[in-house]
């Protein structure tokens, strides 16, 4: 059945309890939301703090749900070999019974990312060409036998890497990203955009250069996932919203040339459940199609309670 209208996933990213991952996904099954996902990251912060990786916390996801689909949003592929990446997420495609959606980025510009890919021993210049070659190598390995690969960065000879996906030809990438490259990578290689931290205009442009990069090179876009992680805050009040907002997600990337709360203002869905739909329409008029809500709470209870909030007084107004 053709998709009608928008659906919603929600993004959880506990800060030290991982062991909340499959409950809260349990909890979003059962309460009508589509996908689960949560981020990734090696090492954050200084000083260091507790981080997970995707693939193995989406796996936690599926064995605690039955029918909500997993995101891992995102994988940033260039710190995994292809091949081994290519086992990975076949083998998470099937224990989940073909419930994935992989969704794949390279990392920003941000020292914290460069000093990943310093760690471990990946050019952090040249992310994104190897993200694009690991990209076509992997369509490869989950959909060919004895797959031979002369690329810039890998190489293979006769590899088959069996069962492939359950789902064919292989799992919907999700293309993450903010710049140029990124959009481009989405329009040749991806099945999906997901954005982050976009403003609704940004948004907007960003669907419609897709779609031009994909009319140049002469590429259908049916049943491609026009994604957003949109960061939200459901309270009684839109102050105390802004509030929480501010503190949680302005303060992490306020600058010198932007204060926290402008930061919020623009980047943030916040107020009561009423106010947030029509900022929630305003990005469905604006593209997005799968949005996914990264809960504005201090700790797992509150992303709990935002989850429930969001269900009660969002979704049905969607008809979801």
């Amino acid at each position: 059945m053709a998709q009608t209208g928008p659906t919603f996933g929600s993004f959880v990213i506990p800060e030290s309890d991982f062991w909340a991952i499959p409950e809260l996904a349990r909890e979003a099954e059962e309460l009508g939301y589509a996908r689960i996902g949560t981020g990734e990251r090696v090492m954050a912060g200084n000083p260091p703090r507790p981080t997970v990786l995707n693939i193995p916390a989406m796996a936690a996801a599926a064995g605690a749900t039955r029918h909500i689909r997993l995101l891992t949003g995102i994988v940033l592929i260039p710190f995994y070999h292809p091949v081994l990446l290519a086992k990975l997420v076949a083998s998470l495609d099937h224990v989940s019974g073909g419930r994935l959606d992989f969704g794949v980025g390279v990392g920003g510009p941000r020292e914290a990312t460069r000093m990943e890919y310093d760690v471990l021993g990946v050019p952090f210049e040249e992310r994104g060409r190897l993200g694009n070659e690991i990209l076509r190598l992997l369509k490869r390995l989950w959909t060919e036998e004895n797959v031979t690969f002369e690329g810039r960065y890998y190489q293979c000879r006769d590899v088959t890497l069996l069962p492939f996906p359950i789902q064919k030809p292989h799992p919907p990438i999700w293309v993450a990203g903010r710049e140029e490259p990124s959009i481009r990578r989405a329009a040749r290689h991806g099945d999906g955009w997901y954005p982050y931290l976009y403003t609704t205009q940004r948004l907007r442009e960003s669907v419609e250069r897709i779609r031009d990069v994909a009319a140049e090179g002469g590429r259908d876009l049916s049943g491609f996932h026009w994604g957003l992680l949109q960061p939200i805050c459901v309270a009684d009040t839109r102050e105390e919203a802004l509030r929480t907002a501010t503190a949680i997600v302005g303060e992490r990337y306020a600058t010198p040339q932007r204060s926290a709360e402008d930061i919020a203002q623009a980047l943030c869905i916040t107020g009561t459940a009423e106010e947030c739909i029509k900022e929630v329409e305003a990005k469905v008029e604006a593209g997005a199609r799968d949005i996914d809500f990264e809960w504005i709470a201090p700790d797992v209870n509150g992303v709990r309670e935002q989850m429930r909030v969001a269900a009660r007084g969002i979704l049905p107004y969607f008809g979801r």
